[in-house]
């Protein structure tokens, strides 16, 4: 975490500063090779052109996060939508169609931005983002294994348990580790070694170790070549060559403004626009946490750039994009500072597909997936288990199922699942938490004091009828509401049922300060007021 000095000298520079470029510039390098073979993997896994998967890369870069308030957050093709969109696509018909989607699922996200609801990512307990961050980096680590000795059945970037063909994580794994390519296991190993080693040298580590690690894969790729050790063509990153001008102008495909008016469309639109919104609003929460600076990005101006980007990749014939935690994090841990980092990486692509895609198709995969490595072990390491275990049951449950339900599922149902655990405990612990108790004497006879809390809702009803149904007999009872602006009706009824009953048990009732009726409080000063200074931020 950066020290408040280094916050100030942040805060101090301009976003083109050269202190800053030399941060962007070498995490735009790393965010750069981990997005190509990402881009590429996700358009194969959703049935659409592996153009579609560069572009949409190329436009989550320079034209989202141009726009975007977030500093550090990366968008681009989502594996989480992969099967929203290998069904869209078959349901549609054709591929033109389904940009059209794309592109009204764009104006669906503007308009969500416009009407404030990115004001929702508020609401997310910290439980549940960490189990998150935890959860990608194990989902990446068990992912890249099979990359990192030589066996590319599973498709990169797949962040579901479940693939396609109805095998699993660890099915592939197995099968991975039955077929070893040794030439890919000796990359990966040199790969981690230089990762893990070459930082620690103050010589070396102005130079990026992920740079130094791709060098080396394309090295010994042509070394390896007709040995044993060979790297075949399908361990390596596949990227379209274009020969001329006019073939790339060929790869753009534009929207079937014909099938405006169909159902399907709208609805494919729709889905498109809630899942996407939702996977970027949880990423932009997570980046927001492992942010050295401790940097607030506003939400609602998120969900406009990401609306922005998939209008753009709808008209242009791309893929639908959201904010994505594994390039995120991989610039995050590159040291990028602001985001130049995410534009630069969009340049990259634009560039490596237009001027070097024969040197980029000379890259193992098994060395990305080296830098993969690296990258879940930051975000999964043992010391945030312990942090969360320390912190208590109620913070470490909702963490712990988080991990295993995105482990085990995918994103955003695993992510919903450790939601409705943090959900339990919030009202669990408001549920037992309504007022407080204390016991004290007035000569022989016990007095029990009843303290309100500032808001008492139907949710404390059944906590306070308990209590006061399990008063022993013969005390007195002071019910003070001096801090509570708010008490609900049916909490309101209990108490003077029970002050007009309590005779019957011996038990003299003194309420304080305790109307007859509280205004209901306005819930909409509290949901809008936090996110319209966000916005500031």
């Amino acid at each position: 975490m950066a020290s408040p000095i280094e916050r100030a000298q942040y805060n101090s520079k301009s976003l083109f500063s050269l202190a800053n470029f030399k941060k962007d510039f070498p995490a735009s390098i790393v965010v750069f090779l981990v997005a190509l073979p990402l881009c590429l993997g996700i358009a194969l896994a959703s049935g659409a052109p592996l153009f579609a998967g560069l572009l949409t890369g190329i436009i989550g870069g320079v034209v989202v996060a141009s726009v975007s308030g977030s500093q550090l957050s990366v968008s681009g093709p989502a594996a989480g939508l992969t099967v929203i969109v290998f069904g869209a696509i078959t349901k549609l018909g054709t591929y033109e169609t389904f940009l059209l989607a794309i592109l009204l699922a764009g104006l669906m996200q503007i308009a969500l931005g416009v009407l404030k609801a990115g004001t929702i990512a508020s609401y997310f307990p910290s439980s549940v983002i960490e189990g998150m961050l935890a959860a990608i980096g194990i989902i990446l680590i068990l992912k890249q294994i099979p990359h990192a000795v030589g066996y590319d059945a599973d498709f990169e970037g797949d962040e579901s348990f479940k693939g396609p063909d109805n095998n699993n994580t660890f099915s592939v794994i197995t099968a991975a580790l039955s077929r070893l390519s040794y030439g890919a296991v000796i990359i990966s190993t040199l790969s981690l070694a230089i990762l893990i080693y070459w930082p620690k040298v103050k010589k070396l580590a102005s130079v990026p170790a992920p740079l130094i690690v791709v060098v080396l894969g394309i090295v010994l790729n042509y070394a390896f070549s007709g040995t044993q050790f060979e790297i075949k063509a399908e361990h390596l990153v596949k990227i379209p060559v274009v020969q001329s001008f006019n073939e790339f102008v060929g790869l753009f495909r534009s929207p079937d403004f014909s099938k405006i008016t169909s159902p399907d469309v709208w609805t494919v639109a729709g889905t498109l626009a809630i899942v996407a919104s939702l996977e970027t609003l949880l990423s932009v929460e997570a980046v927001d946490k492992i942010d050295p600076y401790k940097r607030v990005s506003p939400t609602n101006r998120e969900l406009l750039a990401q609306g922005i980007g998939n209008v753009t990749s709808g008209l242009l014939g791309g893929l639908p994009m959201t904010a994505v935690i594994v390039r995120s994090s991989a610039n995050v841990n590159s040291g990028a500072k602001t985001k130049m980092s995410a534009i630069m990486h969009g340049a990259w692509l634009l560039l490596s597909l237009l001027l070097i895609p024969g040197l980029l198709n000379s890259i193992p995969l098994s060395c990305l997936a080296a830098i993969l490595l690296m990258t879940g072990y930051k975000l999964a390491k043992l010391d945030l288990f312990k942090k969360m275990w320390k912190e208590g049951k109620t913070q470490f449950i909702p963490f712990v199922v988080t991990v295993l339900a995105v482990v085990f599922t995918d994103l955003l149902k695993g992510v919903a699942i450790g939601m409705l655990i943090g959900v339990f405990y919030i009202l669990r612990n408001n549920l037992r938490n309504p007022y407080f108790y204390t016991i004290s004497t007035n000569g022989n006879k016990k007095v029990i004091q009843i303290k309100l809390a500032e808001e008492v809702s139907f949710l404390n009803k059944a906590a306070i009828q308990y209590t006061l149904n399990h008063l022993p007999s013969g005390v007195d009872v002071v019910i003070d509401g001096t801090n509570s602006r708010y008490i609900d009706l049916d909490v309101l009824e209990i108490i003077h049922n029970f002050r007009h009953n309590a005779f019957s048990r011996g038990i003299i009732v003194q309420l304080v300060n305790i109307k007859h009726k509280y205004d209901v409080p306005q819930l909409k000063d509290l949901i809008f007021k936090p996110d319209s200074l966000k916005d500031h931020v």
